[in-house]
């Protein structure tokens, strides 16, 4: 039961961060994308740091900045630059290939072995997100598919390390360092590559907010939970909550089709999720139930 729950509260994170391109293009201003990721992800840590009231040590300083690039910086730096230069589509399902990356960086950095179980269901969560979001017609960029697969590859590293490197504080603080150090190192790109940023509307603030208190204070507090509690390979693969909850908000919201092969991906990418949650549970556990 208790790993069930764990489970439910770390697929929270990624189910919430699909809403981020509804709020982003109904709420918020156009052409600052790394301005915004700067107000969604520096106020969220400082808030978190007020409230726990610990700052990382000497020891944990150089970790802590190093993972706010893999996780923030250079993950949401990559990620617009692929979702400027490629169909949402092609840079859903590139990024889909984290599932993979967690599993083969978790062999040398953590000692877990690769079950074909995993591997499966990490590629048919590819597919079930590639009929999900992908259109035929799509085009292909160099660049932006090096920035998809570079910020997958960024996602995949922040995670896996994030589980060798587990400081003896609560996963909120943990949280808080990581928000705090990826504004940071993503203020002074923002501030030389981009515009000033336009006068902020009531809208525009509600956005910010949800996607600042919301969509990272909270869920990275449950995702990084989560990856302190769950393996790896299973925290991956709940990551693919996001595309299935964009496509589902843009069909309620925006009015958007659900096509059959939609529907078909869905229900791939559901049974990869279940698939990998069962392949990825500790060994002793699966013998303990086989044996039963």
């Amino acid at each position: 039961m208790s790993r069930m729950k764990d489970t439910i509260l770390t697929a929270l994170a990624p189910a919430v961060w699909g809403s981020t391109y509804l709020v982003t293009t109904q709420s918020l201003p156009a052409d600052v994308p790394l301005t915004l990721a700067v107000l969604r992800a520096l106020p969220a840590g400082l808030l978190l740091l007020v409230v726990t009231r610990n700052l990382p040590s000497q020891v944990w300083i150089g970790r802590v900045f190093l993972l706010g690039a893999f996780n923030f910086a250079i993950f949401w730096s990559l990620l617009f630059i692929a979702a400027y230069r490629l169909p949402g589509g092609v840079a859903a399902t590139l990024g889909a290939t984290q599932t993979l990356m967690v599993l083969g960086l978790s062999r040398p950095l953590l000692g877990t072995g690769i079950r074909p179980a995993s591997v499966f269901a990490a590629f048919a969560g590819i597919g079930g997100v590639a009929l999900l979001v992908l259109n035929p017609q799509a085009t292909l960029d160099p660049v932006g598919i090096a920035a998809g697969l570079g910020g997958a590859a960024s996602m995949a590293l922040g995670t896996v390390l994030s589980r060798k490197w587990q400081p003896p504080v609560p996963a909120l603080t943990f949280t808080a360092w990581q928000l705090t150090a990826g504004g940071l190192l993503l203020l002074p790109v923002a501030l030389v590559f981009e515009p000033t940023l336009p006068p902020l509307t009531p809208t525009n603030l509600a956005g910010l907010v949800w996607l600042g208190l919301i969509g990272a204070a909270v869920t990275y507090w449950l995702w990084f939970r989560g990856v302190a509690r769950i393996e790896p390979g299973a925290v991956s693969m709940l990551g693919l909550m996001s595309p299935l909850t964009a496509v589902l908000l843009g069909w309620l919201w925006l009015d958007q089709s659900l096509t059959l092969q939609q529907s078909i991906g869905a229900a791939i990418l559901l049974a990869s999720v279940w698939l990998g949650q069962i392949a990825n549970l500790p060994q002793r556990f699966t013998n303990r139930k086989v044996t039963l």
